[in-house]
């Protein structure tokens, strides 16, 4: 699925998938290189629970938190 990042960036990002993909949503990786990488996220619907859907702070926050975790080396991370 993110085949171009390094394993720790890819589970970060296969995690992230799988909750924003729940409420319709999804992940992109837009450019990526050793201390970088700029995701596009599309906000899902959920018509019967509006609030369960992640906004976009609350996935930057998440993916940012996982990557100091999971891909330190990561030092800049654009959400758009």
């Amino acid at each position: 699925m993110f085949n171009n990042v390094d394993s720790g960036v890819q589970t970060v990002l296969e995690n992230m998938q799988t909750i924003v993909e729940s409420e319709g949503g999804n992940l992109e990786v837009i450019s990526s290189d050793d201390t970088s990488i700029e995701i596009k996220y599309v906000k899902g619907v959920n018509e019967e629970c509006p609030e369960c859907v992640p906004d976009h702070e609350m996935v930057k926050m998440m993916i940012e938190s996982s990557l100091s975790i999971y891909a330190p080396h990561i030092t800049s991370m654009k959400l758009f």
